[in-house]
């Protein structure tokens, strides 16, 4: 107790002491203006006021001081002040600047704001390169709330800490320092050297310069979407252009305000207001809104950007000091908003540096960045606390105490461990202080029909046991699959090992029986099969029996590059149909056989049964891979700028029947990538070539992914053919197969009258496949994706045509892309 008052009095004598300038800025009204910019003049030190118009300043000399008070609507103020003793207070009143349009010679003939735009996007190159590089200083908070929460959702209980009595409350907040370094024309490196999470002690903030590095002067910014920006080369084909007014801010620049408006409501562009300086033509401040729509990111309703810049004489360059992104989502009637703040400070333009200094490394963290005190935040928090996160770092920091403490993980595992009617159908227990958990599950959608097994369900159990906070595991999973046809029990097991959080290395040793499809890709899912077969008699799903045990191991060996690899041994035997059973029966249909090379051969197995040893070897790299360091974790970023390229080898040997022993090269190559504000392309090429494999059984052919369903739950379609049969072009040969599609992204029906209201995307394909037994088969396909009303748009529905040496046929596939 003597050591807690000890430490309460010396942080309340320390936050007495802080090297600060502070104060609340507020209108005429006396009403608390929020976001208000606070600088030294002719430098990036500063900060921002919080939602309570509150700023600190943190400063280290006693001296004078010429502030700068800047506030998009009002008019910029400028203090000179002597400091003497530290802290300082100075409040400020901000007068609303009178935007008018007297200083505007209007010209009849043309909208002045259209001249003012195309002299802004005419020198939108000329702004862009002026930074050549930079170092500064990044402070960036991110706070997301909750509002009205259900407490069930989808029969669960819905378990969130720190609500208040309206089941509302701040979901996430956190802050991180970092030092950021950056060479045009989109290298950014950023170090973290704090960071801090509410309720987390052993956190890490997410928040980072990487997802909030949004540059109007490009053509377009990712939100979500390529967002065309309101000075783009190609703006005009996008906005709408209106003067408000003009003013002069403190330096006596004529400051231009200009309402952007979409042309059309639905396109990726924003909507607002940007601040354009005059005869310089560049950017002083924006404030734009975009729909979730429109960024296609469906949970959010608006999403708010807020920037300021300011100038710096030494420089001539209007840089960003401050930014804002406020939003507020709601889906599933949950309801919320948020902000992600930004504070850039402490410039240091055009450095010698080169592409030397920037590695695959975007955000690291300097050792023990999440143990900085609460002394260290306050003073060099730049925007302070409202009363709001100040509350929730105390009541969750708090509650966090609590929960780690053994007698309140026992009673919360008491509880929850108990065993009630409903835990029939699947049970957990956990014991949280040493970290585990085990139980079973018997899944609704288990229940499947196939034509061998019959009605077939399924029950699992798992354990897992996590260290270092989930960055180790061990786990044990098992299921049992029983069909009531084929009056047969088969068992599987797995147990894994995961080593670390950097290299995600893994070790998996499985057993047991089980059955599985001919082609390992899994091209139609047993639910797919039991509407197919029950509803409509087609069933497409085609199983063996396989007895097995293997052992997988994987790993990244460098960044960008990881192994898989994996041997078994199994033994496999043919199945064949044991049920004619049918929801529908027809006269003139019957099922097929479960032999894939013949449909008509019941009781002709399409292999002979057999043992064999399997090995695989493949390695996955993805060229110009980024990453995110986090002590003892790593997480990659693929680049849409480069290709994934796998490349693979496998090996059956030691058959029982040595005609089916062989082996196998393969690669692939495929890539996912917008091309400005035309939409999104992607390619998925994949080739190989068998070795000795003239008599293999036929699982170990190379099967090509059809569909004969006219369904699909795939997001694209660059792995699939979707007018083939699941093994009618299979092969133990050399293949090459190739897909490519283009969304359109409203590029197109956007600008179609009537049809631009919809907000369908339009989506054209194309597929090939070529095997030396077979004539090229080729398809080309014409959609709409993006199908639905308001927020719920995951329908698409496409046409198919094929040819293989001629017309071959067609289909319409519908596809459903929310599960």
């Amino acid at each position: 107790m003597q050591k807690s008052l000890l430490s309460i009095l010396f942080i309340f004598i320390s936050l007495i002491a802080f090297s600060q300038i502070k104060g609340n800025i507020t209108d005429d009204k006396n009403q608390a203006l929020p976001f208000v910019n606070v600088f030294i003049e002719n430098t990036y030190k500063g900060t921002t006021t919080n939602d309570a118009g509150y700023y600190e300043l943190n400063i280290t000399e006693k001296k004078s001081y010429n502030l700068v008070f800047q506030y998009l609507g009002y008019k910029t103020v400028k203090k000179t002040i002597n400091i003497t003793e530290l802290p300082f207070t100075l409040n400020i009143t901000l007068e609303e600047e009178n935007v008018s349009l007297d200083e505007v010679v209007i010209n009849a003939e043309e909208n002045p704001a259209n001249v003012i735009m195309r002299q802004v996007i005419a020198k939108r190159k000329e702004n862009l390169e002026k930074i050549e590089s930079y170092k500064a200083d990044f402070y960036s908070r991110g706070l997301m709330r909750i509002k009205d929460a259900p407490e069930k959702f989808f029969g669960q209980e819905v378990e969130i800490e720190g609500l208040d009595s309206t089941r509302s409350g701040i979901l996430y907040l956190s802050e991180t320092i970092s030092k950021i370094q950056y060479l045009r024309p989109n290298r950014l490196k950023e170090k973290i050297t704090a960071s801090k999470v509410s309720g987390d002690d052993n956190g890490f903030s997410f928040n980072n310069a990487q997802d909030v590095d949004f540059n109007l002067y490009n053509n377009t910014i990712s939100l979500g979407n390529e967002i065309i920006s309101p000075i783009a080369n190609n703006a005009f084909g996008y906005y709408r252009y209106n003067l408000d007014g003009v003013f002069y801010d403190d330096r006596g620049n004529l400051i231009n305000k200009i309402k952007v408006t979409p042309k059309r409501e639905n396109d990726p562009i924003f909507s607002g207001y940007i601040y354009i300086v005059e005869d310089q033509w560049t950017l002083y401040a924006l404030e734009l809104d975009i729909t979730g729509e429109q960024a296609r990111i469906p949970v959010a309703d608006i999403i708010t950007l807020k920037q300021n810049f300011s100038y710096s004489e030494a420089n001539s360059i209007w840089a960003l000091i401050s930014q804002s992104i406020d939003f507020s989502y709601g889906i599933f009637g949950i309801k919320g908003d948020g902000r992600f703040t930004a504070v850039y400070s402490n410039y240091e333009f055009n450095l010698p540096l080169t592409k030397k200094d920037f590695g695959r490394e975007l955000v690291a963290f300097e050792s023990e960045a999440n143990k900085k005190d609460s002394l260290f935040w306050n003073t060099i928090r730049p925007v302070p606390l409202t009363k709001e996160e100040k509350v929730d770092y105390v009541k969750k920091d708090s509650i966090q105490l609590v929960k780690e403490s053994k007698p309140y993980l026992d009673s919360i595992d008491r509880a929850r461990n108990k065993f009630k009617l409903g835990d029939l159908l699947g049970y957990t227990y956990q014991n949280s202080h040493k970290d585990y958990r085990l139980g079973f599950d018997i899944p609704i959608g288990g229940i499947q029909f196939n034509t061998v097994q019959g009605w077939n369900a399924r029950a699992n159990v798992f354990y897992r046991k996590n260290y270092d906070d989930f960055k180790r595991y061990f786990s044990a999973n098992g299921s049992i699959n029983y069909g009531f046809s084929d009056k047969r029990l088969r068992a599987r097991g797995s147990l894994t090992y995961k080593f670390n959080d950097i290299s995600r290395s893994f070790l998996t040793l499985s057993g047991g029986v089980e059955t599985r499809q001919f082609n390992g890709s899994n091209p139609i899912s047993p639910i797919e099969n039991t509407v197919a077969s029950l509803g409509f008699i087609e069933n497409y799903l085609k199983i063996y029996e396989r007895q097995f045990v293997q052992l997988n191991y994987s790993e990244e060996l460098f960044n960008g590059f990881r192994l898989y690899s994996d041997i078994s041994y199994e033994k496999r035997n043919a199945l064949f149909n044991t049920t004619d059973q049918t929801f529908y029966p027809e006269d003139n249909k019957s099922y097929t056989s479960n032999n894939p090379i013949n449909e008509t051969a019941f009781g002709v197995a399409s292999f002979e049964n057999h043992n064999i040893i399997k090995f695989n070897v493949s390695a996955r790299i993805n060229f110009g891979q980024n990453y995110l360091s986090y002590p003892d974790s790593k997480f990659n970023i693929s680049s849409s700028k480069y290709p994934t390229l796998f490349v693979g080898y496998e090996k059956g040997l030691g058959a029982t029947n040595s005609d089916y022993n062989f082996d196998q090269v393969k690669a692939r190559l495929y890539q996912s990538f917008t091309i400005g504000n035309k939409g999104r392309f992607a390619y998925n090429i994949r080739g190989g070539k068998f070795f000795n494999a003239d008599d293999i059984a036929f699982m170990d052919f190379q099967h090509f992914n059809g569909n004969q369903i006219n369904f699909s739950r795939r997001g694209n379609y660059t792995n699939v053919f979707n007018n083939l049969g699941y093994y009618d072009l299979s092969t133990n040969d050399s293949y090459l197969e190739m897909h490519a599609e283009h969304d359109f992204n409203g590029f197109i029906l956007g600008k179609i009258p009537l049809l631009n209201k919809l907000n369908f995307n339009l989506v054209v394909g194309a597929h090939n496949l070529a095997t030396p037994d077979n004539k090229p088969y080729q398809e080309f396909t014409i959609g709409l994706d993006n199908i639905g009303w308001g927020k719920w748009r995951f329908l698409r529905f496409d046409y198919i045509r094929s040819y293989q040496n001629g017309y071959l046929g067609d289909a319409f596939v519908f596809g459903l892309k929310f599960f």
